[in-house]
């Protein structure tokens, strides 16, 4: 009977597999400007929280500047949205919110923090976090990780956080990714000291599957000869092995990365693309071919992208910003998905 069990189990592990690499259909069904009402609004992320969608960004004079805080939007229908909450932290411009949901249920706000002093110049960055047990009520953004390193997103699993820090504006003796880990949220420890150094590598977004396995995908930038394309990288177990996986030239600068497992094992990936001038693009991953396909270009343009996703009612919600009409906004797009077959 055992052997039967376990011959049942892999055969539904492999069909999920088989149906998580076959292409998807997207249909876009329609992009809402929810916000403009900063000189500058950028950077978001979303979550499904509490029967509602909150809606983290950075409001600011511009792009860099001394004023940079988070507003919170919380919507019930993703049509109407309203104000619910805003972090702020005297000396600091917070940008780069990401949004998570604790092991105890409060949803916790994590940002970059720079003690920038005048605008447009570069300062070293560090993380902020913040928390709310009713998405109405915050508590002061507190820095977690001090100015010089940037932990840029986290993701929990089985009640730990992990997130990736990178030296940022700073003369760093470790010019490399970290994985750091925490049990509460507020105090992090390093993992795995030195990560990745294959080229300028930043921002990283994490996830965890059913069974367990990490993925990361990664930003990488140009900095002299060295490869600028994204990578992507997976771990088991303990997470302190890791393998490397080019996604190739045309995911070069892949910007403000962001990805989601569907109820169907397909992995959707946004970020920042640059071909055709830059834009903000939705693609497909697939983990099992370490590859990286296109699928669909938003109305964006210009200063753009820093997706959130979530899935929702059968449809992938998606936040970003962009310039493409003028200043930096923020736009809430619904998707429809669709398996194809091969």
């Amino acid at each position: 009977m055992r052997t039967g069990l376990t011959t049942i189990a892999f055969i539904m592990i492999h069909a999920v597999s088989a149906a998580a690499s076959s292409p998807v259909q997207v249909e876009l069904l329609g992009v809402k400007k929810i916000w403009d009402r900063a000189p500058h609004n950028a950077f978001t992320d979303l979550v499904f929280w509490h029967d509602r969608f909150y809606c983290a960004f950075r409001e600011g004079r511009g792009h860099v500047s001394t004023d940079g805080r988070i507003r919170i939007l919380c919507s019930s229908d993703a049509d109407t949205w309203q104000s619910a909450g805003l972090s702020e932290l005297a000396g600091y411009d917070l940008r780069d919110a990401h949004l998570s949901v604790t092991p105890d249920g409060s949803l916790m706000l994590l940002g970059g923090a720079s003690p920038r002093e005048k605008d447009g110049q570069s300062a070293p960055t560090g993380s902020f976090v913040a928390c709310s047990k009713d998405g109405a009520v915050w508590s002061k953004a507190k820095i977690v990780v001090e100015p010089g390193r940037w932990l840029w997103s986290v993701a929990w699993q089985e009640g730990k956080v992990y997130g990736v820090s990178y030296p940022a504006f700073s003369q760093a003796a470790e010019p490399w990714l970290q994985l750091l880990t925490s049990d509460d949220g507020a105090a992090f420890r390093p993992l795995v000291p030195k990560l990745c150094d294959q080229g300028w590598a930043n921002e990283v977004a994490l996830r965890f599957d059913a069974a367990g396995t990490c993925y990361a995908l990664v930003r990488r930038d140009r900095r002299g000869q060295e490869p600028c394309s994204a990578l992507l990288g997976l771990s088991k177990g303990d997470y302190t092995q890791w393998q490397w996986h080019d996604l190739g030239p045309e995911f070069n600068g892949f910007g403000g990365p962001n990805f989601i497992q569907l109820p169907s094992g397909h992995w959707l990936a946004a970020g920042r693309m640059h071909q055709d001038g830059a834009h903000t693009a939705l693609c497909q991953l697939d983990m099992a071919e370490h590859k990286m396909t296109k699928l669909l270009r938003l109305p964006s343009g210009g200063d753009t992208s820093y997706p959130g996703l979530v899935w929702h009612d059968g449809l992938l919600y998606m936040s970003y910003y962009s310039s493409h009409e003028g200043k930096a906004s923020i736009y809430l797009a619904r998707i429809r998905i669709a398996a194809q077959d091969k």
